[in-house]
């Protein structure tokens, strides 16, 4: 009889998945202080300035997202539309149920939305994706109807995956050229808002999601490359981190370009900066994989775990934090510097209370499907009583009364 051989569990990307979606906070958490700062001060422009060292952690999330799909399917018999459904049901009924509560929350406290609108504005919010940080999600959606594609692409080109990878950085470059210095001097129009809005199409992420594809597929290589070269890694890492404080006066001095367009993730910079930093946090949870190995605190490694199992939920419960940090920021009033310095306050708050509600939905039924964790375990409970009947038999059989 054959025996299934169980997968064994990356540790590492327990804290890879916890160091993007805290970055995550970060980014949203800055912006918000951002905002109760006064334009003309130098801490406004300290910020803006620094914003794009956090921007590598947006693609971060697509390399985990690509890298997990593939780590947990690539190797299953393909039954496709088993797959299709589960994804869509774990993705789409939070994505569905935090554009909802959210959406009416904030009619309840009387910003953005109305009550006579509710409806136009909650199917707008679900088929665009652009309300309350749901893009990733949208984005998610639209690589499970691919996802499969993918791996048929890998498994027939098994020994092309290093052409596949040059191929896929050279289409992200184009695309990142195009958008940043052509896209902004055409009219788009008449386009289809797939098109238009790039910020929420798959495509404009293929290299992330097919490069944590490709470190899935051929983990030991990308192990041994990351341990071996980690000292010009980190090293380029924080040169291209500093870089971006240079893009951002390049991107507002010289081309002269909106904020918007200078905060975008979407620039050929950030790519190759984006590389070197999902390397390094590769490398750091590598190392915490061999820390907890060699005397790590049991208690940060159930730490790390707990954190990790409810990662996806603090994306997506992020909103509600977000918006109570910002009314407290408005009845708060303070310079301009002391604002700065109340950002990591700022930054707890926001982490522990999405953590709290994220907790709550994975520890108590029917709430854990809020954030893809069904923990309505009616079928493992039924198949464990069915054991245990079937066990309590088999030991009634065997007495010796039974026996006679």
């Amino acid at each position: 009889m054959a025996t299934k051989t169980k997968r064994p569990y990356l540790y590492e990307v327990d804290l890879m998945r916890i160091i993007f979606i805290c970055g995550v906070l970060l980014n949203h958490t800055t912006s918000t202080f951002e905002g109760r700062i006064d334009n003309a001060a130098a801490s406004q422009l300290f910020l803006e300035a620094t914003h794009l060292m956090l921007h590598f952690t947006r693609m971060g999330f697509m390399f985990m997202t690509g890298l997990v799909l593939t780590l947990n399917y690539y190797n299953r018999k393909h039954e496709w539309l088993k797959f299709e459904r589960k994804r869509f049901v774990s993705a789409g009924i939070p994505y569905l149920a935090w554009n909802f509560i959210v959406m009416f929350l904030s009619i309840e406290v009387g910003v953005n939305f109305s009550m006579a609108n509710f409806k136009a504005d909650y199917i707008d919010a679900i088929v665009h994706g652009n309300q309350f940080y749901m893009y990733y999600i949208l984005i998610v959606l639209q690589l499970y109807l691919i996802f499969p594609l993918i791996v048929l692409m890998f498994k027939k080109l098994v020994n092309h995956h290093t052409l596949i990878m040059s191929i896929s950085f050279t289409v992200q470059m184009a695309i990142l050229i195009f958008i940043k210095y052509f896209l902004p001097h055409i009219d788009d129009s008449h386009w289809w808002w797939w098109f238009k809005a790039y910020g929420e199409n798959v495509l404009t992420y293929q290299f992330y999601f097919l490069a944590g594809t490709y470190a899935s597929i051929h983990y030991k290589e990308v192990k041994r490359f990351i341990n071996t070269h980690i000292k010009p890694i980190a090293w380029i890492t924080g040169i291209l981190s500093l870089g971006t404080v240079g893009l951002f006066f390049f991107d507002t001095d010289v081309l002269h370009l909106s904020m918007g367009a200078t905060m975008s993730v979407h620039q050929p910079y950030m790519l190759v900066y984006d590389i070197f930093m999902i390397a390094f946090v590769f490398w750091v949870g590598l190392r915490f994989a061999y820390w907890r190995q060699h005397g790590l605190w049991p208690w940060i490694d159930r730490w790390v775990h707990n954190v990790a199992k409810v990662s996806f939920g603090l994306y997506l419960v992020q909103t509600i934090p977000l918006a109570m940090l910002a009314f407290i920021l408005t009845k708060i009033s303070l310079p301009a510097w002391a604002m700065v310095l109340c950002l990591p306050i700022g930054y707890v708050f926001v982490v522990a209370v999405a953590f709290g509600i994220s907790w709550f939905c994975y520890k108590v039924p029917p709430f854990g499907i809020l954030i893809g964790r069904n923990n309505l375990h009616f079928k493992k409970r039924v198949e464990a009583t069915q054991e245990k009947i079937t066990t309590v038999v088999e030991e009634q059989k065997l007495t010796p009364e039974n026996r006679k």
